[in-house]
């Protein structure tokens, strides 16, 4: 029955995280009332409050641009994943283990340093950096990890752990030598944005869309790549033309999630697996599941987050961490033991 339905069984269980997420918090609001609100935003449907005003607002202007954030963060980062499992034929390829999303909030912090967000244009601004250091991290990982023209899992593990460390302490470095405004960026780090409202969704959305969209399309390019570069160039396909646009686009993906959600490991990784094993190895579905399936993995680990420590909220890069080290530990002991692809 899954197998038959994977795109209406994503989008309603992504529905359901949705709903829970607006509606927790310190002041829960159950989700039949969030649904009154809502639908009180579309044009034409009146219905009678019978809630109190707070909770409108509540909804509207805190929890609902925040659970839209997080969503796109998901979406983003577990399709750039399953981009480069597809792309580097590596079951490891996550953005934050290959470095690119460290790289990615090097770049961010440096532009926060440079202009804090408080209007648009810095909002901005912040994903502008962000991809910078993110397609340069990918591009060293790559060429550091080459080794005869092919790129092996051991090499590409060492050069991203190498690469994002040595990121991560650029990162650290520059915030002890910057001035208050930047320390809030240790949130961000910990996957823990310091950004409310709706303005980092709007300057996220676009981007977000188009790497998503972009991603989406390169299905049959990624599922032709799995044959070998060679096989690939035989079977017609520009095959350095389609390794950059995958890069650039994927790179692109990530680093706008990093910019305005912080550093949140695992997503990447998590999300295509489990699609891969459930409904198969094709790219032409695997990254549009990838999409739905990471936006509700990452806000059922947002809601965990507002949970564990309540009245506080614990870092959501700390929840992935704490689930996605045993899964990662997982994957490894199967590679070692069968051929991925």
């Amino acid at each position: 029955m899954l197998r038959k339905h994977p795109f209406l069984l994503n989008t309603l269980f992504l529905l359901i995280a949705l709903i829970f997420s607006i509606g927790l918090g310190a002041v829960f609001i159950p989700p039949g009332t969030v649904l009154r609100i809502l639908a009180t935003q579309f044009p034409g449907i009146e219905i009678a409050p019978d809630w109190a005003t707070s909770s409108s607002a509540i909804i509207l202007s805190v929890r609902l641009p925040h659970t839209v954030l997080i969503a796109l963060t998901g979406a983003a980062l577990a399709s750039s994943g399953a981009a480069y499992q597809g792309l580097f034929r590596n079951p490891l390829s996550d953005p934050y283990l290959i470095g690119v999303a460290a790289g990615a909030g090097l770049g961010a912090v440096i532009a926060m340093s440079l202009y804090w967000p408080t209007n648009l244009f810095g909002f901005y601004l912040i994903p502008i950096g962000a991809f910078v250091g993110a397609i340069s991290t990918v591009l060293l990982v790559y060429n550091l990890a080459k080794v005869n023209g092919i790129v092996p899992l051991t090499t590409l593990i060492l050069a991203g752990v190498a690469v994002g460390a040595f990121a991560s302490a650029l990162t650290s470095a520059l915030m002890l030598r910057s001035d208050q405004q930047i320390h809030r960026a240790i949130s961000f780090l910990l996957g823990g944005s310091p950004m409310m409202g709706w303005n980092p969704v709007i300057a996220s959305l676009p981007y977000m869309i188009i790497g998503m969209g972009l991603l989406s399309f390169s299905g049959h390019a990624l599922n032709v790549l799995q044959f070998g570069e060679e096989e690939a160039k035989q079977m017609g396909l520009a095959v350095d033309r389609a390794k950059i646009f995958v890069i650039v686009t994927a790179s692109l993906t990530t680093a706008v999630a990093v910019a305005f959600s912080g550093v949140i490991g695992f997503v990447g990784l998590i999300v295509p697996h489990i699609i891969r094993m459930i409904w198969g190895p094709d790219y032409r579905r695997l990254i549009p599941l990838s999409v739905l399936a990471g936006a509700t993995m990452l806000l059922l680990a947002d809601m965990l987050a507002r949970i564990i420590l309540a009245p506080s909220t614990l870092p959501i890069g700390i929840v992935t961490a704490i689930f996605g080290a045993p899964f990662f530990l997982w994957i490894l002991r199967r590679a070692k033991q069968e051929v991925f692809w």
